[in-house]
């Protein structure tokens, strides 16, 4: 097809046959831009349409032709499987998929899906096709589907019935996935009673049926406000749910699971919306909105790539769902707070400083490479652990332990935005945290580490660097002479590794009930008064999370060495701590000068600049991708960045003073309904936040997941009290 001409000449031949999906196949690959050129697309439309009403003839032959076609067409699988997530699991679907590939099947002209797929095979099908307005589809459809009189009661029984049926099936597979052992652990008391899932299904189902009968002029139709009262429960039921993920645990198949859930019940909506519940606008605004959705889908449909982004969010909200609430405080808000973390971070720089120490000794034995990394390793480790177990800090491990954090503060502003206000004051938390947490670490591993090289002598008889050694270190740390920035991102790295490990060893403690594990486990009981088990399986479910990350941490750090020589690359590990706890041990062994110290000094804030950045940005792109967000205006978030720097500049590396502190928060709380409370993103806030949950979840031991419905939608039933469905 070369334009309107060709179709009108084809269409004015009454001789040749016509089929509908090859003509429509003609006028899609003709409105086919070749870019996103929406107003070339919207001048061939209206073209089309214009060639068409000169010509009435050619126009009705076409309608008839595909208004035949329709009738016999069947959408029951496009509007109930596409832009859905599968049923199946991520191996079975990939292994369909490839297989898809690889020998596809034949496409069923008289299957919409198939047809979808047959009309909008090219890769930029979803961008053009999103980029026309909705009304420009609503005219240009309406054009080609010229109803007959004739033909329109059937063709009108037809579509509402096809669109009836999958809003049937979609509703009882909504009550359905109610009962899934993943929800019911959750929340067993689904079994029991009502919840809006089970009730919005009964509804539909009379008002589907009154609907059926309104079709066939015998009766009237009903409205469908109290269906969608209780939709809005579900929608209610399903965020409570999440919220209790937190504290119950996630994996990745209750996240699949609750997503599947939340897309059903919008397509039921959108179904229902164009089914005639809504204003005749609504009704085609809808339409054209499906048209996209479901063109969005055809494209993934057989998408390896879009199959694995979509599961690795999944896996990425299952991973950093849980709030890691267990541990350290990440963020500091008053001045109390702030004392508290340099501190814990002081605290953290003593245990470095024996640690580097130790590490020197370790290197001295001359032992095989193997056997120095595990020593090295369970240095590292061990003594990360240590500094946690007595409650210090190690500076740099906040950010990449607050991926959970992040997800649940990073706001999503219109079309799936983060906030970029929110972002700025963020980074400003975090900022000012890390500072006080570097300077406690770095003063105090530096400060001891150089006063234990300097004594080391009257104790030992020699130096505690000797030979080459101090010139090592200060060359290690010399960004222009070593890999000292390269070394200094892969440490970066694994604190980022080491902040998802936190989050899914929580997830799984919470997933698998930890705690009242190990209160009740028979080896524990001869062993164990019962008090003291409590206190340790408390403590184990607690911290659980927090131990294996800076056990992993510390294995990593020792391991990159050892694995660099292993495979002939020069790799190696730049922490801040130890970086400052070895130029320390090099300037007591032989000073420098005060220039080259202070050299020094710029280098290790290099080192923990490099730290912190890295695995900062790793976790909130993880934390980005779990909630199906982006920034998609950094300099917008770059001018809010400085608009809060200009007027707050000390809040850089100093927390706000009182007052200023508490108009903020009045500020916020005033300005933002809906918002989450607080700016903590710390473990205190969450955990304060699941036990309020957990004690509204046991005063209300009537309240259902989805929310009870009874008559009106307004209170609870049991399940003696059910209205039976109208079939």
């Amino acid at each position: 097809m070369t334009g309107p001409d060709d179709l009108l000449q084809r269409l004015a031949d009454e001789e040749q046959p016509l089929e509908a999906v090859p003509l429509l196949v003609e006028v899609v690959d003709w409105l086919r831009p070749a870019g996103e050129q929406s107003a070339r697309v919207i001048a061939r439309m209206i073209e089309l349409q214009q060639a068409l009403e000169s010509n009435p003839a050619c126009h009705a032959r076409l309608a008839k032709c595909l208004q035949d076609w329709l009738l016999e067409a069947t959408p029951f699988q496009a509007l109930t499987s596409l832009g859905i997530l599968s049923r199946r699991g991520f191996r079975r679907e990939f292994a369909d998929r490839l297989y898809e590939r690889l020998n596809p099947a034949p496409l069923a002209m008289d299957n919409i899906r198939d047809v979808l797929a047959r009309l909008f095979d090219h890769q930029s099908d979803t961008a053009w096709v999103s980029a026309i307005p909705d009304e420009s589809w609503v005219h240009f459809l309406s054009c080609l589907w010229v109803s007959d009189p004739d033909q329109w009661p059937s063709l009108r029984r037809k579509l509402h019935g096809d669109l009836l049926y999958a809003v049937e099936m979609l509703s009882i597979w909504v009550a359905a996935e109610e009962l899934e052992p993943e929800i019911l652990r959750l929340d067993a008391r689904v079994v029991t009673r009502d919840s809006a899932f089970v009730a919005q299904q009964r509804e539909l189902a009379v008002i589907l049926r009154a609907h059926e009968q309104w079709l066939q002029e015998e009766g009237d139709r009903l409205d469908d406000d109290h269906a969608r009262v209780l939709l809005g429960q579900c929608r209610e039921g399903l965020a409570r749910l999440r919220k209790r993920m937190v504290v119950k645990g996630s994996s990745v198949a209750l996240t699949h699971l609750l997503e599947r859930l939340d897309q059903t019940l919008a397509r039921i909506e959108l179904l229902l919306d164009i089914c005639g519940y809504t204003e005749p606008g609504q009704r085609t605004e809808s339409a054209a909105r499906l048209l996209k959705t479901l063109v969005r889908a055809t494209g993934e449909r057989n998408s390896l790539g879009a199959l694995w982004r979509q599961n690795s969010r999944l896996l990425a909200r299952s991973v950093t769902h849980n709030a890691s609430h267990h541990g350290e405080h990440y963020i500091t808000e008053t001045w109390a707070e702030y004392g508290r973390m340099f501190a814990s971070a002081a605290l953290g720089g003593v245990i470095i400083a024996a640690m580097a120490l130790l590490k020197i000794q370790i290197l001295r034995q001359g032992l095989g490479a193997e056997l120095e990394a595990l020593l090295v390793c369970l240095n590292y480790g061990l003594g990360f652990m240590l500094i946690h177990v007595i409650g210090g800090t190690v500076a740099t491990k906040q950010p990449a332990m607050t991926a959970a954090s992040f997800a649940n503060a990073v706001e999503q502003g219109e079309y799936g935005r983060a906030r970029e206000s929110r972002l700025a004051e963020l980074l400003l938390q975090v900022s000012r945290s890390q500072f006080i947490a570097i300077a406690g670490n770095v003063l105090v591993a530096m400060g001891l580490a150089g006063l234990a090289a300097w004594y080391w002598p009257a104790w030992q008889g020699e130096n505690l660097l000797q030979g080459e050694e101090p010139a090592y270190l200060w060359y290690r740390l010399q960004p222009w002479q070593s890999l000292a920035v390269v070394h200094a991102a892969i440490a970066g790295l694994w604190l980022f590794v080491s902040g998802l490990v936190a989050g899914y060893v929580d997830n799984r403690s919470a997933r698998v009930e930890l705690e009242s594990r190990l209160q009740h486990h028979p080896l524990l009981r001869p062993w164990l008064p019962v008090g003291l088990r409590k206190r340790v399986a408390h403590y184990l479910a607690e911290n659980y999370g927090a131990l294996a990350s800076n056990f992993v941490f510390g294995c990593l750090l020792g391991s990159t060495a050892y694995l660099g020589g292993w495979l002939g690359l020069p790799l190696d590990i730049r922490h801040v701590a130890f970086s400052s706890a070895e130029l320390g041990m090099s300037a007591g062994t032989l000073w420098p000068g005060p220039g080259a110290w202070l050299l020094g000094c710029l280098f290790v804030l290099l080192i923990a600049a490099i730290n912190l950045w890295v695995s900062f940005s790793l976790a909130l792109a993880v934390a980005l991708r779990s909630r199906d967000t982006r920034i998609s205006r950094f300099p917008a978030l770059a001018r809010a960045l400085w608009r809060a720097v200009r007027e707050r500049p000390a809040s850089l590396i100093l927390p706000p003073r009182a007052a200023a502190a508490e108009d903020d928060r009045d500020a916020e709380q005033t300005g933002a309904s809906g918002r989450e409370n607080g700016r903590r993103l710390g473990d205190s806030s969450a955990q304060s936040d699941h036990k309020r949950q957990d004690k509204e979840s046991a005063d209300s031991s009537a309240e259902a997941p989805g929310g009870e419905t009874g008559a009106g939608g307004s209170g609870g039933t049991t399940r003696g009290d059910r209205r039976p469905a109208s079939s």
